[in-house]
């Protein structure tokens, strides 16, 4: 048998893989427009009542007299009299109730005068720990509850990115993304990349596949000493746009390279998301190994790094699953209150969802088996509503 038989010459494979990268991203542009026709740019779905009520704490009745008396703005109504909300009408409630209900800091939890801004990485060493997922609900759960949310992609592969209905590759293949923040020559400030979406309160800034330079570039800025370091680069880069937000949730690559670790030195705190595998758990019993290597190292060098928090989240949970209840209990067992209370489940609606690039607070509720909704919207708001207690006490602020 000839060579040719068994192997393609170098140039047929480069070839080849350039063809099927150039199909693919073809025809994931085709399946992006036709799912969010008639723009090509996602919007966000309009909120009933219910939801709305449970958003804010306003009690329906509440609602209901509210809007009788004309102290509510007007919304669309159907023909049965319901009404439906756009986030910043709701986001317009709240600031109604701010100023005259009773308990008005309730209805605005964002930063006060003397809170610093919380920064948040969701990290793991793994792959498919649900990093984004967890990223993209929890950011748009909170720009609901009526904080000002930055969300950053740091990771090159921009799954976050690509959730907000942006094609990566295509339409940031010539810059505008944090790479342009951080790289050591002419790096932009971060306000130039920071995007506005369709999600009331909520921006992000992109990553794309240029990012990945930033771990030779870093390397060679070591070596030369350039400044500053990429210890600080993020760190200053968010301090240009700090007082635009009160929570900024970094989406971090699967791997403990300058990226992450830019990340982590930047952050207030940690979200470190597990599935409960024996597989899954040893690969971050590695990453908290070399992080915490990696940490010393850097702490010797340029000073003690502090975190307001260090939380787990035991993700991709299926509760009739026995091996994993019992993986589930050994980690509370050891990392005991560091483990959040709440799981975020496994669910065919978030994966479902996920095939348009959507979420399960975006996804038409009618589209979808209400049981199944409800069970993780359950699960998704749990988790989201536990941390956002960990921030307010963050802030030094007592939770219910």
């Amino acid at each position: 048998m000839t060579s040719t038989d068994t192997t393609v010459s170098t140039g047929a494979v480069a070839a080849s893989i350039s063809a099927n990268a150039e199909r693919l991203s073809r025809a994931l542009n085709d399946h992006m427009r036709n799912s969010f026709q008639p723009e090509s740019r996602k919007t966000l779905r309009r909120f009933n009542a219910s939801e709305v009520s449970e958003l804010t704490g306003i009690s329906m009745s509440n609602l209901r007299t509210r809007h009788q008396d004309g102290d509510f703005p007007e919304v669309q109504t159907d023909a049965r009299g319901r009404r439906s909300y756009t986030a910043g009408e709701i986001d317009r409630i709240r600031d109604i109730m701010a100023r005259t209900g009773r308990n008005g800091d309730a209805y605005r939890p964002g930063r006060r005068d003397g809170d610093k801004l919380q920064i948040i990485s969701i990290v793991n060493f793994k792959g498919g720990s649900s990093k984004t997922t967890t990223a993209i609900h929890l950011a748009q759960r909170f720009a609901l509850r009526g904080y000002r949310v930055l969300a950053l992609d740091m990771d090159p592969q921009a799954s976050l990115t690509t959730m907000f209905g942006y094609r990566p590759e295509i339409e940031f293949a010539e810059g505008g993304t944090i790479y342009d923040a951080l790289r050591y020559e002419n790096p932009v400030p971060l306000g130039e990349v920071v995007r506005k979406t369709y999600f009331h309160n909520l921006d992000l800034a992109p990553a794309g596949l240029m990012l990945s330079e930033y771990e030779t570039e870093t390397a060679y800025a070591l070596q030369h000493r350039l400044e500053p370091p990429f210890t600080q680069r993020l760190a200053i880069a968010l301090d240009e746009i700090e007082a635009n937000y009160d929570l900024v949730l970094i989406d971090c690559p699967p791997q403990l390279g300058f990226t992450t670790m830019s990340a982590l030195l930047a952050s207030t705190g940690l979200l470190i998301t597990v599935v409960p595998s024996m597989l899954d758990v040893a690969s971050m019993a590695q990453f908290l190994e070399m992080a915490g290597e990696t940490i010393r190292a850097l702490e010797e060098a340029s000073g003690t790094i502090d975190w307001d928090f260090l939380k787990f989240l035991v993700a991709r949970y299926e509760p009739t699953d026995v091996p994993q209840s019992q993986m589930a209990g050994f980690l509370r067992s050891i990392l005991l209150d560091q483990v959040l209370n709440t799981p975020m489940l496994k669910s065919t609606a978030i994966s479902d969802a996920g095939m348009t690039q959507q979420t399960i607070y975006e996804i038409d509720p009618g589209q979808v088996v209400r049981k199944t909704l409800d069970r993780i919207m359950e699960s998704v708001n749990g988790v989201a509503d536990e941390f956002e207690a960990t921030i307010q006490a963050a802030w030094g602020r007592e939770t219910d």
